[in-house]
């Protein structure tokens, strides 16, 4: 476990002696974003900020919290992060690497969360997802979004979706409940939960429509169907990937309740997100039932009409057969043969021929295979 100290503020002066903290120019560059709360209202928060700053703010006094955002961390904004909070390094080390499951852990005072939002690309039919690392101590969060391509987002999905663009926007989402707010950091994090699984459900919506979709494409027999069956069914597994882990997450929370003194409004949201989760885990597990049922029946389908066009290739061929053996046993050079110098011989064979195709036609076209 990192090594405590009994005066937070001595603590971090020891750490900035061992690595200045980041000057005006550097602050201009970081992507830190920082909000300063007082009694739940957000509180005019100085320009660059650093988390230091944000953190001796928000200890000063208990009616008061800081929310630090880094839309884009760098490897500088971490060590900031990590100097400033006293992390662990084993912590220091998940924050600096993405793609992981969502988790939770604590190290000692600190709360650490991965979780993973989601949204869906109508144009591409494909679902993005984006990894979000989450840090709650006393009176202090930090949230840091692993994917860039998230910040941009202006549309309302976009928003629910988004705790960055969110945060960025003047907390109309993660701030804006004042009573919640006064409850501490765990507030937040509980809203950017919240955030995340209710931008499950414009997801869900995108990708039911594209299985009404795929159903009426399979029985209109298009050939491109499967390639777009086993598309879907790979973003609902991945879907459904994240929801679990993400179900764990909030077991795990739900799990510390006690332990950790979690007020009852804040179990009671947490109860609401977890009720929220377990509805979109129930539609992702029937979507994919769904398409693997779809899957079978396009594959069905798919057998019947090559049946079909087996019916049709084995009676043409039958047909064809027919004339092709009587032109072949008239056509051996033996000197002796029945009907060779028959008069009639040729017009004989040829009609065979024709009847005996025009026969085989009609039986096959009375048999449906034709």
């Amino acid at each position: 476990m990192p090594q405590r100290y009994s005066d937070e503020s001595s603590r971090r002066r020891t750490l900035f002696h061992r690595r200045p903290v980041l000057d005006r120019a550097e602050a201009a560059v970081s992507s830190r974003r920082t909000r300063f709360v007082i009694d739940g209202r957000l509180s005019p928060t100085p320009e660059s900020a650093s988390v230091a700053e944000a953190l001796d703010f928000a200890e000063s006094e208990p009616n008061r919290m800081a929310l630090c955002l880094f839309p884009a961390p760098t490897p500088h904004d971490i060590d900031e992060l990590a100097e400033a909070w006293d992390l662990h390094p084993l912590l220091v080390e998940d924050l600096r690497h993405g793609g992981q499951r969502p988790k939770l852990e604590r190290y000692g005072n600190v709360l650490f969360m991965v979780v993973r939002s989601a949204r869906y690309d109508d144009a591409a039919e494909d679902v993005d997802f984006s990894e979000f690392h989450v840090l709650v101590r006393p009176h202090a969060i930090a949230v840091l979004c692993q994917d860039k391509r998230w910040i941009d987002g202006t549309d309302e999905a976009a928003l629910a979706g988004n705790p960055a663009d969110i945060a960025d926007r003047g907390g109309r989402t993660l701030l804006d409940d004042e009573h919640l707010l006064t409850l501490g950091p765990e507030a937040v994090a509980y809203r950017l939960l919240d955030a995340i699984v209710d931008g499950y459900t414009p997801v869900l919506r995108g990708l039911a429509i594209d299985k009404e979709q795929i159903e009426r494409q399979v029985f209109s027999g298009d050939a491109a169907v499967a390639e777009r069956i086993y598309r879907l069914s790979q973003e609902v597994i991945d879907l459904q990937h994240t929801t679990s882990s993400m179900a764990d997450v909030l077991i795990a929370l739900r799990q510390g309740f006690d332990r950790y003194e979690v007020p009852e409004p804040l179990q009671a949201y947490l109860q609401d997100v977890a009720d929220h989760l377990t509805h979109a885990g129930i539609r992702v597990t029937e979507l994919r039932d769904a398409l693997s049922q779809i899957l079978g029946v396009n594959s069905t389908l798919v057998a019947q009409r090559q049946n079909e066009d087996m019916k049709k290739i084995s009676g043409w061929a039958a047909i064809l057969f027919a004339p092709t053996l009587i032109g072949a046993i008239y056509g051996m050079n033996f000197d002796h043969m029945p009907e060779l110098h028959w008069a009639f011989g040729y017009p004989a064979a040829m009609g065979a021929m024709v009847a005996l195709a025009l026969t085989l036609y009609f039986v096959f076209k009375a048999k449906k295979w034709m």
